[in-house]
């Protein structure tokens, strides 16, 4: 049987009193998009930082990339991180950079020793991939939030990841702005080929990105499945998701 790229396994979290994953366990394939769908609150942000190795769990392991990282410090994460592109709901650029700035940093960080001239080239390149060559120099309090979007997306892309995480990529959008953020998705699929994990309660952004849903509740996945067969569930919970 294929091994998972990305793994929870009997996944608990809690803040506190407050148990927000649940024994959760989650399998993600090479090359599979995967989302999680569900209400705020469900637990879908703490379960992508788990994976990511931002938020520490309780009990349980986490796998990613084939390596345990359940107690991996900063250092054994970072081989790992080279190879993960994030893209944070507030896209979380570096307000004292140019967007051309941003990329490269983060650029640098994972490739130091580049030449000058090949990392503006690929931050050219991945720049005109999203859209926005013509953003390099401005600063990101000039963004609007779709471009936000994008440059984070760059920013993500410029280390030629094999895992893509997306926390609430269309959140805050206009519907057109959403859509072009969701296509953006799709090219991004087709001409990346990452593993992707994709945390929304966006139902166009799931319909049209995801290979497998997975609907988590209490920070437990009660049922998973494609758009269309979890669009005629009989689980109340999922119902009312689906039929609002």
């Amino acid at each position: 049987m294929t091994t998972p790229l990305i793994a929870l396994e009997q996944v608990y979290k809690a803040y506190g009193p407050k148990a927000v994953l649940v024994n959760l366990n989650l399998a993600v394939y090479a090359g599979e998009h995967v989302v999680v769908l569900g209400r705020s609150g469900s637990g879908k942000s703490v379960a992508i930082k788990c994976i990511a190795g931002l938020t520490k769990i309780d009990q349980g392991v986490v796998r990613l990339m084939g390596h345990d990282i359940t107690h991996s410090d900063e250092n054994a994460l970072s081989p790992l991180r080279q190879k993960m592109g994030f893209l944070f709901q507030s896209a979380a650029l570096y307000d004292s950079m140019t967007v051309g700035d941003n990329l490269a940093f983060t650029l640098h960080h994972n490739q130091p020793g580049l030449a000058p001239e090949v990392l503006e080239k690929k931050v050219r390149a991945t720049l005109q991939n999203v859209g926005l060559e013509s953003a390099i120099n401005l600063m990101p309090g000039a963004l609007s939030g779709g471009m936000r979007k994008r440059i984070g997306l760059a920013r993500a892309l410029i280390i030629d990841p094999e895992v893509l995480l997306y926390d609430e990529p269309t959140a805050g959008l206009d519907p057109i702005t959403a859509k072009e953020i969701t296509d953006l998705m799709l090219r991004i699929k087709a001409d990346y080929h990452p593993t992707a994990v994709i945390i929304t309660h966006d139902l166009a952004c799931a319909a049209h990105t995801a290979d497998r849903i997975v609907v988590l509740h209490e920070g437990q996945i009660i049922q998973s499945g494609t758009y269309e067969a979890l669009a005629q569930s009989e689980h109340p919970m999922v119902h009312a998701f689906f039929n609002p």
